[in-house]
């Protein structure tokens, strides 16, 4: 059996994780057991103090986890949990086969789930109410003298309690007599909002005197606010998931919950510092499941402190906590100022001075600079979502200035041209050409791509990477077009963004015009443009 951590959080509150079991239920993650133990280790990092890994028994694939998380991660902060049902209706305990694969498991933690709705206990369990009661005692009972400890979640509960608030009740004294140390409190169906969650668990906890914990699921959109009105109630046991990964729409998002707890009731429930660790991580385990992280998700989404009126950042200018509820550096995270046709002169300042460039004495260019935005954005770009192609506007800007005289330039395109064969057999050839100087050399190069975009930026890196070997450790890994509304048909307005990487890092480029190639190659020209500058090479002129 697993020793608990040394470096285990205090007992006194709960933060459980089921990304593993529960998260792992939702529609598009299908995790390996190589992804369970890489997502074990990022939530053991982050500090939480049960990680639930599944269903031994049930699967392979979760008996197989348990096995290689004993053998191979010596947990420094978590318990690992293992989850299962209470013995079959007419089963002896000791002799039903999925309580034993949960002892096999060796995990020190046993979450047991139970039903505590009496019209799933007789139509679900086909069994009496009396046997589901004896059926959560025995278990309960019997792994306890097997040393473990034991959770109950009681499912469907707070839809069971509507119904015959007196034998939900029962089943938590059930198991609260026999041993069991959380009583876990299930809104399985989402249904429940706030005041109705606060109401029953105070009851619950006043008249069982349980210690109580809560499972939300988001079907209301409530899942995190129940959670806290459990807290408020005294539940002082959270069972959460990773951004809210879950069945349908989701379970209570383990990251505002315990921001929420950390931030605004004043609760220490992580080790010290591993708060800050709250955006890393979210981000990590979205790689993991091969999600991409939702933008606009509280606390860690890229968006979360992100500023885009002008009054706004009139208002951040003075202090930044005139727009936003918490320091986001407490989380991670950072406060991002958003450059578009709302932006005023605060905007362009803030968003300089974010990328270094200080503009405070300069009013003349921050008007300049606010103009070119919005007459740009009218045309159909947008820099909120391409900061790169909007440093080197603001850069272009302070070299017209006097401070670099012409525009940044690494190289001047004479002309370009992308061929599309399309072949008898039914196959498509895709060919460009690209004639441009650099460092006073003309240079002329030809290339094939899997398609026209592709064929230019291997045409545009045939041309460059010798004279800007920097190039090649950069690669194009995101492509969008998006046909902006018009009533030009076919030839309607396009707009291309383009993410770059170089390793270290992306940026987002952005090209518009009435033919999607030409508003690729703008994007493409900006990428590598901007590229260069963060490698450190100095332009042209």
């Amino acid at each position: 059996m697993t020793d608990v951590p040394e470096a285990a959080v205090p007992d006194d509150f709960h933060v459980f994780d089921t990304t593993l079991r529960d998260g792992a239920q939702r529609e598009g993650i299908n995790l390996t057991v190589a992804d369970k133990l890489t997502i074990a280790r990022h939530l053991d990092d982050y500090g939480v103090g049960f990680i639930e890994g599944g269903w031994p028994g049930a699967n392979p694939r979760d008996t197989e986890f348990f096995e290689r998380a004993r053998a191979e991660i010596a947990f420094r902060h978590a318990q690992l949990v293992a989850f299962g049902a209470t013995r079959k209706a007419g089963v002896r305990v000791e002799d039903d086969p999925q309580v034993a694969a949960l002892l096999d498991s060796g995990a020190p933690v046993i979450t047991l789930v139970a039903k505590s709705h009496v019209r799933h206990v007789e139509l679900a369990l086909r069994t009496t109410p009396e046997e589901n009661l004896a059926m959560v005692r025995d278990t309960v009972a019997h792994l306890r003298a097997q040393g473990r400890r034991v959770f109950l979640d009681c499912e469907h509960f707070f839809d069971g309690y509507a119904l015959d608030p007196d034998y939900a009740k029962a089943v938590v004294r059930a198991a609260h007599e026999a041993g069991a140390d959380v009583v876990v409190l299930c809104d399985t169906n989402g249904g429940m909002l706030p005041a109705q969650v606060t109401a029953v668990v105070r009851t619950v906890l006043a008249d069982t005197g349980a210690r109580l914990g809560v499972h939300a699921q988001d079907d209301t959109g409530c899942a995190v606010a129940n959670t806290l009105a459990a807290v408020d109630a005294g539940a002082t046991h959270v069972q959460c998931t990773a951004n809210g990964y879950g069945e349908r729409v989701g379970n209570s998002n383990l990251f505002p919950v315990v921001a929420a707890l950390e931030l605004k009731y004043g609760r220490p429930v992580l080790p010290p510092g591993k708060l800050a660790e709250t955006t890393r991580i979210s981000h990590a385990i979205a790689e993991v499941v091969n999600l991409t992280p939702s933008t606009h998700q509280p606390y860690v989404g890229v968006s979360a402190f992100a500023h885009k009126a002008g009054l706004h950042a009139s208002a951040i200018k003075v202090d930044p906590d005139l727009y936003q509820h918490i320091d986001p550096a407490l989380v991670g995270n950072t406060m991002r100022m958003l450059v578009s046709d709302m932006a005023g002169r605060a905007s362009i300042e803030l968003k300089g001075k974010e990328l270094g460039i200080d503009l405070s004495d300069d009013r003349e260019l921050v008007g300049r600079v606010v103009e070119r935005v919005k007459e740009r954005e009218l045309a159909g770009y947008t820099y909120e979502a391409a900061d790169a192609s909007f440093e080197l506007l603001l850069r272009d800007e302070l070299r017209r200035s006097g401070e670099g005289g012409a525009p940044l330039r690494y190289f001047t395109v004479e002309s370009w041209r992308a061929i599309v064969e399309d072949r008898p057999d039914g196959t498509h050839a895709n060919e460009a050409t690209v004639k441009l100087w650099a460092k006073g050399e003309r240079i002329v190069a030809t290339a094939e791509g899997n398609g026209p975009v592709n064929a230019l930026d291997r045409a545009l890196r045939v041309a460059l990477e010798r004279i800007y070997p920097q190039l090649a450790a950069m690669e194009l890994v995101d492509y969008k077009v998006r046909i902006l509304e018009g009533a030009l048909g076919t030839g309607s307005t396009t707009r291309v963004l383009v993410s770059t990487s170089d390793g270290r890092g992306e940026w987002s480029t952005v090209g518009v015009a009435e033919n999607v190639i030409a508003a690729s190659w703008q994007a493409l020209d900006d990428a590598y443009a901007y590229g260069l500058l963060r490698a450190g090479v100095e332009p042209q002129g």
